[in-house]
């Protein structure tokens, strides 16, 4: 017997729930395989003597835009020498 949320849904809306369950699986599949990827890009990185952390870095600031990061820069550069650290 089969409940009343159950009951409720079309043939096709349980397919479509099934179609979107199931593409959300393989681009959770996807997605790991694309994070082994770069796991073994900055491990070769690593291999030819590059800094891993200062290459994310590098990736996460070319994210942003170039104006965007300036200010960002010139507001921890006035931060930095109100607290003497430059």
């Amino acid at each position: 017997m089969e409940d009343a949320a159950t009951a409720a849904l079309t043939e096709a809306a349980r397919e479509k729930l099934r179609q979107t369950v199931d593409r959300i699986e393989r681009l959770e599949e996807e997605k790991a395989e694309v994070a082994n990827q770069i796991k073994e890009v900055y491990g070769e990185a690593k291999a030819f003597g590059y800094d891993v952390k200062a290459l994310r870095q590098l990736v996460r600031i070319r994210k942003v835009d170039r104006a965007e990061r300036e200010e960002q820069e010139a507001i921890l550069d006035l931060y930095l020498l109100a607290l003497g650290e430059i």
